[in-house]
């Protein structure tokens, strides 16, 4: 193998033909299958009533200012909250439970969330379901829970 590199030196390069408008209003339309129907589309806004929905958020935001009594966390923070349901018509159902039966805010805290959630702009009404199955237990709880209480 050798290495040496050859070159060749010339006195001029064509240059190649240069782009013209008329060359272009002539041309045939070039194919944009890459964005066929992308163009098109138009922007899809959140279901207010699904998750990610403004009136959704909105709910989610009520409960996250309600606190346990005997832990310094919000319930929904804690994985009290096991559903959200939000209706067209405005109509909430929140399905929750609480740490235990005995909680001494066993009969408080659902009248709480529904007095919370009927008070969200745009809600109608709000029905609290409190259930006992499955049982809360503390890995129901998300990590800025576990944090604040020093269980990360």
């Amino acid at each position: 193998m050798s290495d040496t590199i050859r070159s060749e030196e010339v006195d001029a390069v064509t240059p190649p033909p240069r782009a013209r408008v008329e060359d272009a209003a002539n041309a045939a339309p070039r194919e944009r299958d890459y964005l066929t129907g992308f163009l098109q589309q138009q922007p899809q806004g959140d279901a207010p009533g699904e998750p990610g929905g403004a009136l959704y958020e909105a709910v989610i935001d009520a409960l996250k200012e309600i606190y346990d009594p005997e832990i310094p966390v919000n319930i929904y923070d804690l994985g009290l909250i096991y559903g959200v349901e939000v209706a067209d018509t405005g109509q909430a159902v929140v399905t929750m439970t609480l740490t235990t039966p005995h909680c001494p805010v066993a009969e408080s805290m659902p009248a709480e969330v529904e007095m919370r959630v009927a008070a969200v702009p745009g809600i109608a009404f709000a029905d609290v379901n409190l259930v006992w199955d499955p049982p809360w237990d503390p890995q129901k709880m998300s990590d800025d829970a576990k944090l604040e209480l020093g269980m990360l």
